[in-house]
């Protein structure tokens, strides 16, 4: 049993930092291939995109990972976990949670 992996293209696996442009996308980032060589043996991964899927797909194919994945979608699935530039992680406080939203920013606009 591989537990799955929901990863997001954007800004986690590619050099997107903004400026989206819908049929480009960035090259893949320093390091990611190998990550993904590391987790594949454990867990099941599956690709998270807004994007089309054949844009994506072929974006895997020519970084020669698509192997890797099982899945490329733009719906949530059930995963063990997401790896995502925009997201916070819930930690059952509802008290801080507003300000974390209002002062939210991706990691590259940090850098």
């Amino acid at each position: 049993f591989k537990r799955t992996l929901l990863i997001d293209l954007d800004g986690v696996l590619n050099t997107y930092v903004g400026g989206y442009q819908a049929d480009f996308i960035p090259p893949i980032r320093e390091g990611a291939k190998e990550f993904l060589i590391a987790l594949e043996p454990n867990f099941e991964l599956k690709l998270f995109t807004t994007r089309p899927p054949e844009l994506a797909q072929k974006w895997l194919e020519d970084n020669k990972i698509s192997h890797l994945f099982s899945e490329v979608t733009n719906i949530k699935k059930p995963a063990w976990l997401l790896i995502d530039d925009r997201c916070l992680t819930f930690d059952g406080n509802y008290d801080n949670l507003t300000e974390k939203i209002a002062n939210f920013t991706p990691w590259y606009k940090n850098h």
